[in-house]
């Protein structure tokens, strides 16, 4: 059975750091990313990474603050983010796929979402 577990969320003030996990198992995924969602908005891009680590790609607000890294011998995707914003407050999902892409239908596999709040 696959299955993507997000851990690592919790409530952070503003400028802090959160470090997210993305557990695989069942099978190994070339492309993995991050995406959020806020109460009353759509899910939304943060990033994502292949499978080797070289080629990562970010939304424009989240660069220079979110890193993505991975560990495929732990078969795991990290989201290590940076200076946090309030408005950076959601729940985030971990998702994978079969090609580099910034829009939700081109993953297959998501995870139950990990919570994050920023506060002010």
């Amino acid at each position: 059975q696959v299955q993507l577990v997000e851990s690592g969320g919790g409530l952070v003030q503003a400028g802090g750091s959160l470090r997210l996990s993305c557990a695989a198992s069942g099978r190994t995924f070339s492309i993995m990313a991050w995406f959020r969602q806020a109460p009353g908005k759509e899910r939304e891009f943060v990033g994502v990474i292949g499978r080797s680590g070289g080629i990562t790609s970010y939304a424009e607000s989240m660069k220079g603050r979110f890193t993505i890294l991975r560990d495929n011998a732990k078969n795991t995707v990290y989201l290590q983010m940076n200076s946090l914003k309030p408005e950076d407050t959601a729940l985030y999902y971990c998702a994978a796929g079969g090609r580099i892409s910034s829009s939700t239908s081109d993953y297959d596999f998501w995870g139950q979402g990990t919570q994050v709040t920023v506060s002010s």
